[in-house]
């Protein structure tokens, strides 16, 4: 050994001392024997990749991933919404073997579902020919269009108030508020409303105190489309407040920013950068209620029927139940149902093809 050299010692994992320094580490030589397609093995020399590239991802197979490989890989997820897929099966497709009733002179005391003779369109002709029908039908779509005129603009007006509310804590007070009635009944919502605008109310004994004429709005046949409107709107407009500043939460405050800097007024930007940011949910929720517009409210409906009489307060709901349940005509009443479906889904797929022209979502994609 030369007096100049100097030993070093080799690392741990370049093998022996006879190996060589130039050999490469025990590591690299375990993963070039295992081969490019093991998991270990070296990116570079897995084939149709460059030295150094990261392995591919897997391939799908052209048929995609078999039915029965889903369900093993997904039956942790299918167990679990099991229980509500069979609710739901239960009370809504399942009730629709009795659809069949409108086309049968249905009698469950003698007869039933399976025995009762079949008439046809008879029902149907029945139902178009009683005028109690279109009249129920004229009060819904008109209790609807106020609905949708007067509810979607309150609420919205509602969640731009209480959007610009600067304290965290009032205005989480404000929603609370605002929801509260969203949790009562119908009964205790008309109860409310006969104690303020009834013959008896609040402010009829406050006018006849001061010398002036009272007044019962609760009675007034001309005041019920109204009435009901203004009853949905102090129950369910806190929900659609918060829908709504749900989806101003999602708003980018850059974009208020920028168009202040841009010499915007608090107008110009509600309009252009609040109401733009609303327009998904208006025109999601618009959709649903358009779908569900011959639904305005069986219960509160019901409950005033007598106190303004039908021919103001009978919509579509209160006509089929006291078609088949109070005249036991089940199956006139089991085709103003049909017809109540099928012209629902209609202004459904109406509505949502408004929703695409006009660049929205809706309820489903193209």
């Amino acid at each position: 050994m030369s007096p100049g050299y100097r030993s070093e010692a080799l690392p741990e994992d370049t093998g022996s001392r006879a190996d060589g320094p130039h050999r490469p580490p025990r590591r690299a030589r375990a993963a070039r024997r295992r081969g490019p397609d093991h998991p270990g093995g070296p990116p570079g020399d897995r084939p149709g990749g460059p030295p150094g590239a990261a392995a591919p991802p897997p391939t799908v197979p052209d048929g995609g991933i078999r039915w029965w490989h889903r369900l093993r890989r997904d039956r942790t997820l299918l167990l679990m919404v099991l229980p509500a897929v069979g609710l739901l099966a239960l009370f809504n497709y399942v009730p629709l073997i009795w659809t069949t009733v409108a086309f049968k002179d249905y009698d469950p005391f003698t007869q039933g579902l399976w025995t009762s003779p079949w008439v046809g369109l008879d029902n149907f002709t029945l139902l178009f020919e009683d005028n109690r029908f279109w009249d129920a039908f004229a009060n819904t779509l008109g209790i609807t269009f106020l609905q949708l005129v007067l509810f979607f603009p309150a609420t919205i007006a509602l969640a731009l108030l209480v959007n610009s509310v600067l304290s965290e804590r009032i205005r989480g007070l404000v929603q609370s508020i605002l929801y509260l009635p969203h949790f009562f009944s119908w009964v205790l919502v008309i109860t409310v409303f006969q104690q303020m605008l009834g013959g008896a109310g609040l402010l009829a004994q406050q006018l006849r105190r001061h010398g002036y004429e009272g007044f019962d709005l609760m009675t007034d046949p001309g005041v019920f489309k109204f009435l009901v409107t203004a009853q949905l709107v102090w129950k369910d407009g806190g929900w659609g407040v918060i829908v709504f500043l749900a989806a101003l939460s999602a708003v980018s405050q850059d974009l208020y920013e920028a168009a202040a800097v841009d010499g915007a007024n608090r107008r110009r930007r509600m309009w252009h950068v609040t109401l733009p940011a609303l327009r998904p949910v208006i025109a999601l929720l618009l959709v649903l209620r358009v779908g569900d517009s011959l639904t305005v409210g069986f219960e509160q409906i019901l409950l005033q029927r007598d106190a303004v009489g039908p021919g103001a307060s009978e919509v579509f709901d209160t006509y089929v139940w006291w078609v088949g349940i109070a005249n036991t005509d089940y199956g006139i009443a089991a085709a103003g149902g049909l017809i109540k479906g099928a012209f629902s889904l209609v202004l459904v797929l109406i509505a949502n093809k408004v929703a695409h022209m006009l660049g929205e979502q809706g309820v489903y994609q193209k």
